[in-house]
Protein backbone atom coordinates (compact mmCIF):
# COMPACT_ATOMS: atom_id res chain seq x y z
CA UNK A 1 0.00 0.00 0.00
CA UNK A 2 1.25 3.82 -1.36
CA UNK A 3 2.37 5.51 2.00
CA UNK A 4 -0.32 8.49 2.18
CA UNK A 5 0.10 10.66 5.09
CA UNK A 6 3.74 10.34 5.93
CA UNK A 7 5.80 7.66 6.86
CA UNK A 8 4.00 7.52 10.65
CA UNK A 9 0.95 7.78 9.32
CA UNK A 10 1.30 5.59 6.39
CA UNK A 11 2.63 2.40 8.65
CA UNK A 12 -0.15 2.98 10.74
CA UNK A 13 -2.62 3.00 8.57
CA UNK A 14 -1.07 -0.18 7.53
CA UNK A 15 -1.39 -2.05 11.00
CA UNK A 16 -2.94 -5.78 11.05
CA UNK A 17 -4.75 -7.04 14.10
CA UNK A 18 -7.19 -5.51 17.26
CA UNK A 19 -6.69 -1.99 16.48
CA UNK A 20 -6.58 -1.72 12.91
CA UNK A 21 -10.21 -0.83 11.97
CA UNK A 22 -10.20 1.57 14.87
CA UNK A 23 -6.94 2.86 12.91
CA UNK A 24 -8.45 3.48 9.85
CA UNK A 25 -12.13 5.04 11.56
CA UNK A 26 -9.91 7.43 13.03
CA UNK A 27 -7.70 8.44 9.28
CA UNK A 28 -11.15 8.74 7.86
CA UNK A 29 -13.00 10.98 10.38
CA UNK A 30 -10.42 13.23 11.70
CA UNK A 31 -7.54 13.23 9.20
CA UNK A 32 -10.05 13.56 6.32
CA UNK A 33 -13.42 14.65 7.79
CA UNK A 34 -15.40 11.33 6.14
CA UNK A 35 -18.06 10.34 8.62
CA UNK A 36 -17.64 6.83 9.53
CA UNK A 37 -19.93 4.43 11.36
CA UNK A 38 -19.47 0.86 12.47
CA UNK A 39 -21.11 -1.73 10.09
CA UNK A 40 -23.20 -4.66 11.76
CA UNK A 41 -20.79 -7.33 11.34
CA UNK A 42 -21.30 -10.94 10.05
CA UNK A 43 -21.33 -13.92 11.70
CA UNK A 44 -19.90 -17.28 10.75
CA UNK A 45 -20.87 -20.86 11.59
CA UNK A 46 -18.73 -24.29 11.09
CA UNK A 47 -19.75 -25.61 7.52
CA UNK A 48 -22.01 -22.50 6.52
CA UNK A 49 -21.72 -19.32 4.74
CA UNK A 50 -21.14 -16.34 7.00
CA UNK A 51 -24.55 -14.05 7.43
CA UNK A 52 -24.89 -10.89 8.80
CA UNK A 53 -25.12 -9.66 12.46
CA UNK A 54 -28.78 -7.75 11.18
CA UNK A 55 -32.20 -9.69 11.82
CA UNK A 56 -32.71 -10.38 8.01
CA UNK A 57 -31.80 -13.80 7.75
CA UNK A 58 -31.25 -13.18 3.69
CA UNK A 59 -29.09 -10.19 4.12
CA UNK A 60 -28.28 -9.08 0.52
CA UNK A 61 -25.08 -7.38 1.89
CA UNK A 62 -24.31 -9.74 5.30
CA UNK A 63 -21.88 -7.41 7.67
CA UNK A 64 -21.37 -4.41 4.95
CA UNK A 65 -24.28 -2.19 6.19
CA UNK A 66 -24.66 -0.27 9.34
CA UNK A 67 -27.97 -0.90 11.71
CA UNK A 68 -27.44 -0.20 14.99
CA UNK A 69 -26.27 2.49 15.35
CA UNK A 70 -28.14 3.78 12.04
CA UNK A 71 -26.08 5.44 9.14
CA UNK A 72 -27.53 9.22 10.36
CA UNK A 73 -24.99 8.99 13.25
CA UNK A 74 -21.86 8.64 11.23
CA UNK A 75 -19.42 11.24 12.83
CA UNK A 76 -16.29 12.39 12.01
CA UNK A 77 -16.38 13.30 16.00
CA UNK A 78 -12.37 11.39 17.55
CA UNK A 79 -14.14 10.64 20.72
CA UNK A 80 -17.21 8.86 19.51
CA UNK A 81 -15.11 6.65 16.99
CA UNK A 82 -12.71 5.72 19.73
CA UNK A 83 -16.27 4.45 21.72
CA UNK A 84 -17.83 2.55 18.89
CA UNK A 85 -13.99 0.55 17.45
CA UNK A 86 -12.95 0.38 21.33
CA UNK A 87 -16.27 -1.46 22.28
CA UNK A 88 -16.33 -3.10 18.77
CA UNK A 89 -12.93 -3.70 17.41
CA UNK A 90 -13.75 -5.91 14.74
CA UNK A 91 -16.71 -3.81 13.19
CA UNK A 92 -16.73 -2.91 9.31
CA UNK A 93 -15.78 0.87 8.92
CA UNK A 94 -18.51 2.72 7.22
CA UNK A 95 -18.51 5.70 5.71
CA UNK A 96 -21.47 8.19 4.80
CA UNK A 97 -21.17 9.30 1.43
CA UNK A 98 -22.24 12.46 -0.21
CA UNK A 99 -21.78 15.75 1.65
CA UNK A 100 -18.40 16.84 2.54
CA UNK A 101 -17.48 12.93 2.31
CA UNK A 102 -16.61 11.23 -1.18
CA UNK A 103 -19.18 10.18 -3.25
CA UNK A 104 -18.54 6.65 -5.09
CA UNK A 105 -19.39 4.47 -8.71
CA UNK A 106 -19.14 0.82 -8.61
CA UNK A 107 -19.15 -2.07 -10.81
CA UNK A 108 -18.68 -5.50 -10.53
CA UNK A 109 -14.90 -6.89 -9.69
CA UNK A 110 -14.27 -8.59 -12.90
CA UNK A 111 -15.45 -5.19 -14.94
CA UNK A 112 -14.00 -2.81 -12.52
CA UNK A 113 -10.74 -4.50 -13.23
CA UNK A 114 -11.08 -4.02 -16.93
CA UNK A 115 -12.46 -0.61 -16.24
CA UNK A 116 -9.53 0.43 -14.64
CA UNK A 117 -6.90 -0.68 -16.90
CA UNK A 118 -8.67 1.04 -19.92
CA UNK A 119 -8.84 3.97 -17.52
CA UNK A 120 -4.81 3.98 -17.25
CA UNK A 121 -4.82 3.58 -21.14
CA UNK A 122 -6.86 6.37 -21.56
CA UNK A 123 -4.67 8.49 -19.28
CA UNK A 124 -7.17 9.39 -16.68
CA UNK A 125 -5.91 9.99 -13.10
CA UNK A 126 -8.15 7.69 -10.66
CA UNK A 127 -8.29 8.30 -7.14
CA UNK A 128 -8.67 5.58 -4.37
CA UNK A 129 -10.19 2.62 -5.78
CA UNK A 130 -11.89 -0.22 -2.87
CA UNK A 131 -12.06 -3.45 -3.97
CA UNK A 132 -14.22 -6.36 -2.56
CA UNK A 133 -14.40 -9.96 -4.05
CA UNK A 134 -17.91 -9.00 -5.52
CA UNK A 135 -17.65 -5.13 -6.14
CA UNK A 136 -14.98 -2.67 -6.88
CA UNK A 137 -15.94 1.27 -6.34
CA UNK A 138 -14.23 4.23 -7.43
CA UNK A 139 -14.40 7.11 -5.02
CA UNK A 140 -14.96 10.72 -6.32
CA UNK A 141 -15.69 13.87 -5.61
CA UNK A 142 -19.17 14.60 -4.19
CA UNK A 143 -21.87 15.16 -6.16
CA UNK A 144 -25.28 15.98 -6.19
CA UNK A 145 -28.30 14.17 -7.38
CA UNK A 146 -29.02 16.37 -9.89
CA UNK A 147 -25.85 16.90 -11.56
CA UNK A 148 -25.52 13.16 -11.60
CA UNK A 149 -28.78 13.23 -14.00
CA UNK A 150 -27.87 15.52 -15.95
CA UNK A 151 -24.57 13.22 -16.96
CA UNK A 152 -26.36 10.36 -16.82
CA UNK A 153 -29.27 12.08 -19.30
CA UNK A 154 -26.58 12.98 -21.35
CA UNK A 155 -25.48 9.44 -22.18
CA UNK A 156 -26.59 7.13 -25.16
CA UNK A 157 -25.70 4.17 -22.95
CA UNK A 158 -24.45 3.56 -18.76
CA UNK A 159 -23.28 -0.08 -17.79
CA UNK A 160 -26.46 -1.65 -16.45
CA UNK A 161 -24.26 -3.03 -13.81
CA UNK A 162 -23.21 0.83 -12.81
CA UNK A 163 -24.08 2.19 -8.92
CA UNK A 164 -23.73 5.09 -7.78
CA UNK A 165 -23.13 6.14 -3.83
CA UNK A 166 -23.90 9.69 -3.41
CA UNK A 167 -26.01 11.68 -0.93
CA UNK A 168 -27.78 9.39 1.98
CA UNK A 169 -25.56 6.07 0.84
CA UNK A 170 -22.99 4.69 2.00
CA UNK A 171 -19.08 2.82 1.04
CA UNK A 172 -17.45 0.15 3.45
CA UNK A 173 -13.78 1.36 3.64
CA UNK A 174 -10.81 -1.03 4.10
CA UNK A 175 -9.58 -2.80 6.41
CA UNK A 176 -12.46 -4.01 7.29
CA UNK A 177 -14.21 -7.93 6.94
CA UNK A 178 -17.01 -8.59 5.46
CA UNK A 179 -19.41 -11.38 5.44
CA UNK A 180 -18.62 -11.51 1.53
CA UNK A 181 -14.77 -11.53 2.41
CA UNK A 182 -12.07 -8.61 3.02
CA UNK A 183 -12.39 -4.92 2.06
CA UNK A 184 -9.53 -3.90 0.97
CA UNK A 185 -7.23 -0.44 -1.42
CA UNK A 186 -7.00 -1.65 -4.79
CA UNK A 187 -5.68 2.06 -5.72
CA UNK A 188 -4.52 3.77 -2.23
CA UNK A 189 -5.95 7.16 -1.51
CA UNK A 190 -2.79 9.36 -1.77
CA UNK A 191 -2.97 13.29 -1.46
CA UNK A 192 -2.96 16.07 -4.24
CA UNK A 193 0.50 17.05 -5.48
CA UNK A 194 -0.27 20.79 -3.97
CA UNK A 195 -0.71 18.91 -0.39
CA UNK A 196 2.33 17.16 -0.77
CA UNK A 197 4.06 20.36 -0.92
CA UNK A 198 2.66 21.73 2.42
CA UNK A 199 4.66 22.27 5.21
CA UNK A 200 4.20 19.81 7.33
CA UNK A 201 1.42 17.87 5.27
CA UNK A 202 1.57 14.60 6.82
CA UNK A 203 3.77 14.76 9.55
CA UNK A 204 3.76 14.16 12.97
CA UNK A 205 1.48 16.41 14.53
CA UNK A 206 -1.24 14.41 14.36
CA UNK A 207 -4.36 12.78 12.30
CA UNK A 208 -5.95 16.34 11.93
CA UNK A 209 -3.45 18.18 10.11
CA UNK A 210 -3.27 15.44 7.65
CA UNK A 211 -4.54 16.38 3.67
CA UNK A 212 -7.64 14.87 2.69
CA UNK A 213 -6.70 12.30 -0.60
CA UNK A 214 -7.31 13.11 -3.83
CA UNK A 215 -10.55 12.80 -5.67
CA UNK A 216 -11.64 13.14 -9.42
CA UNK A 217 -14.61 15.01 -10.56
CA UNK A 218 -17.27 12.22 -11.41
CA UNK A 219 -17.69 14.02 -14.97
CA UNK A 220 -14.48 12.57 -16.02
CA UNK A 221 -14.83 8.81 -14.41
CA UNK A 222 -18.17 8.56 -16.06
CA UNK A 223 -17.18 9.91 -19.25
CA UNK A 224 -14.37 7.54 -19.13
CA UNK A 225 -16.31 4.70 -17.93
CA UNK A 226 -18.80 4.79 -20.97
CA UNK A 227 -16.36 5.94 -23.37
CA UNK A 228 -14.25 2.23 -22.20
CA UNK A 229 -17.32 0.52 -21.86
CA UNK A 230 -18.47 1.33 -25.85
CA UNK A 231 -15.40 1.13 -26.89
CA UNK A 232 -14.68 -2.34 -25.83
CA UNK A 233 -15.24 -5.81 -28.10
CA UNK A 234 -19.13 -6.54 -28.65
CA UNK A 235 -20.79 -2.17 -27.90
CA UNK A 236 -19.00 -2.80 -24.61
CA UNK A 237 -20.53 -5.61 -23.26
CA UNK A 238 -17.36 -6.36 -21.54
CA UNK A 239 -18.60 -3.89 -18.72
CA UNK A 240 -22.46 -4.79 -18.88
CA UNK A 241 -22.06 -7.60 -16.28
Amino acid sequence: MREILGRRRGLRFRRSGRHAQLDAALTCATGWQWPVVPGVGHTASAGRECGCGCPDPECAVPGAHPFDPGLLTATTDARMVRWWWTSRPEAPVVMATGGRAPCALSLPAVAGARALVALDRMGVRIGPVVATPTRWSLLVAPYSLERLGELLHAKDWVPSSLRFHGEGGYLVLPPSETGKGPVWWERAPAPSPAARQLPGAGGSGGVRGAAAPWLPDVETVVDALVEASTGAPGGGSKLAY
